[in-house]
């Protein structure tokens, strides 16, 4: 009966997020803790499911973020990339793109896109042209390039622990094929969005003519912000030689730059989307109570099951099915569920480096097939929809699948040649 409950309240909350009729931080809190009320979770564990290391990850990354935006740090950095693009869009598109991807797998996405986003907001309002573009293609390299490595993406960080695999483990399996990945995705970018980035020209020789040194309105508290962000991002490269959590680390940046930029705590406190850190909360809650009544952990085990034992079958599926679980229920709380599984598949003769690898891909790139796929795109589309830029779900999903199948089709060949033949 609670299975019958809970996939129930899952399905209509999900359809109410796609419809976008009701705010998606509300369905989320209401659906969640609606299973708490009736029994179907208690409270501990629904406390105990919300990822808290995401949680003040992100607080502490966006008054960071925050402060920057105080001293004008975005506005100069946007017009330094249009100079550098020399106002051309899609170049500026693939420059954006490039830098997406390449911090999301040496930072994380989640911390890339914090950081990103208002330079892409402040690039279009630069321009006079709609942020939609940058903001889509800036989601989705995020999650290809955290498909990368170790600390890209939070699914990698699970299955490293799970699997005993390091970083040079990820780099070495995942990175060529992400790459691969990047390049097929830019050309895809740019063809379905030439036609929607045409800058007005009096806008684009407004911007090149703009001068970067004097949008920067306070290079005291500029100086101490980058130092304290650089220090924080050595500290994510090092957390497991340090033995901190990234949580821990942007919580102690963040509480560092309050004391010695001496900002008002009130003013950084407003900076942090609350709404964007209650969907996950309540997304958290509510997908820990479908992994409790065995509906995730019954699919994944009868994929096992019908694929009787063939490495092929068995990699191709759990890559696919991992990629669409990913898309509909977050990939940090699915790849959680998919561990035990893809243990039992390798205790039963299957190839670990195939199954491991299946999982990483699937469940890193299927985060682009929807919205609310992965952390790194339910920040943007909160920190974007502040500032009047919403992105719809059908939208996303229009871009989204193009690139997901693309993705998968050419994880599917790369797993099947290196580890299956």
């Amino acid at each position: 009966m609670d299975a019958w409950i809970a996939g129930g309240v899952f399905l209509i909350a999900y359809a109410l997020i796609a419809s976008e009729r009701v705010d998606r931080t509300v369905v989320a809190l209401l659906a969640g803790f609606s299973l708490v009320a009736v029994g179907v979770l208690d409270q501990e564990h629904a406390f105990e499911a919300v990822d808290w290391n995401v949680i003040f990850l992100l607080a502490g990354m966006m008054i960071l973020a925050g402060a920057l935006a105080q001293t004008g740090f975005f506005r100069w950095l946007a017009i330094r990339s249009v100079r550098l693009s020399h106002g051309h869009p899609i170049r500026l598109m693939v420059i954006l793109a490039i830098v997406t991807g390449v911090l999301s797998a040496f930072l994380d996405n989640v911390t890339t896109v914090v950081l990103m986003t208002p330079i892409i907001l402040s690039i279009a309002q630069t321009l006079g042209i709609s942020p939609m573009p940058y903001l889509i293609s800036t989601i989705l390299a995020s999650n290809i390039g955290g498909t990368a490595t170790l600390i890209g993406d939070p699914p990698n960080i699970l299955i490293g622990s799970a699997a005993g695999l390091d970083f040079d483990d990820f780099l070495f399996n995942l990175g060529p094929v992400a790459l691969i990945i990047f390049a097929v995705f830019l050309v895809t970018m740019v063809i379905v969005f030439k036609g929607q980035l045409q800058v007005p020209a009096e806008r684009r020789q407004e911007a090149l003519e703009s001068t970067e040194a004097n949008v920067i309105t306070d290079r005291g508290l500029l100086i101490k912000t980058l130092v304290v962000l650089g220090l924080v991002i050595v500290a994510f490269m090092l957390h497991g030689v340090l033995g901190l959590e990234p949580a821990t680390i942007a919580l102690v940046g963040a509480t560092v730059l309050l004391l010695i930029g001496r900002l008002d705590v009130h003013a950084a406190l407003r900076d942090i989307e609350w709404s964007t850190l209650f969907f996950f909360v309540g997304l958290f809650v509510l997908v820990e109570a479908i992994v409790q009544v065995g509906i995730v952990g019954g699919i994944a085990t009868s994929i096992a099951d019908m694929t009787g034992g063939r490495e092929d079958l068995a990699a191709v599926a759990l890559l696919w099915f991992s990629a669409i679980a990913s898309a509909i229920i977050d990939n940090i709380p699915y790849t959680a569920t998919a561990i035990p599984v893809v243990h039992d598949l390798i205790a039963g003769g299957l190839p670990a480096d195939a199954m491991w690898w299946s999982l990483a891909l699937g469940a890193c790139l299927g985060g682009n097939l929807t919205i609310v796929g992965a952390s790194a795109n339910v920040v943007v589309a909160n920190l974007a929809a502040r500032e009047g830029h919403p992105i719809k779900f059908m939208q996303f999903l229009r871009y989204g699948s193009i690139v997901v199948i693309e993705s998968l089709v050419i994880a599917t060949i790369y797993v099947w040649l290196r580890y299956l033949t």
